[in-house]
């Protein structure tokens, strides 16, 4: 299983912001400041934090992916650590935004593809941004979805217990 990245997550190193300002005499000047972001070793082609809110603890673990996004992006977690954490400092460093955001983003990703571009297509059009960040973590969503894998988890092991002792068995 290999973990795939959005092809828009592309190898910037830090974040341009511009301002703009209106002098009293109508003409406009800009200044420029640069804000750190994940950078990229050359020699060891990786991607290292800068800051330690964007080292791997800062945010959320591997059961806020669960939560926020499902089983898919919870095993990749589990499964490809280093992976992940490449594609969320990366990310990271191409948006310019906070480690949870993008982590937010990459479990998104992994969970639907497909989605996740059109919705990042939809919100250059002007459409609202979908906070992927903060995604399933109301109490009643966390209520609903514990229900709901109980709910599944009982049936199946009834079903496989069941299907065990000869239930289902033609005689």
């Amino acid at each position: 299983m290999m973990m795939f990245l959005p092809s828009i997550v592309t190898g910037f190193t830090s974040t341009h912001q511009y301002k703009a300002m209106k002098t009293s005499r109508g003409t406009t000047t800009t200044s420029s400041t640069i804000s750190m972001a994940p950078r990229f070793d050359k020699a060891s082609q990786k991607w290292f934090p800068t800051k330690p809110e964007e080292e791997s603890g800062a945010a959320y673990g591997p059961i806020g992916s669960l939560i926020r996004a499902g089983p898919k992006p919870f095993i990749q977690r589990i499964l490809f650590p280093d992976q992940y954490e490449q594609a969320v400092l990366k990310y990271m460093a191409q948006d310019g935004c906070s480690r949870k955001e993008a982590q937010g983003n990459m479990d998104a990703y992994i969970e639907n593809p497909n989605d996740w571009t059109y919705q990042k297509l939809q919100e250059k059009q002007g459409k609202p941004k979908y906070d992927y960040a903060n995604a399933n973590t109301s109490p009643k969503q966390l209520v609903l979805s514990g229900t709901w894998a109980t709910v599944v988890f009982w049936f199946f092991y009834t079903f496989i217990s069941d299907c065990l002792a000869g239930k289902y068995a033609r005689p």
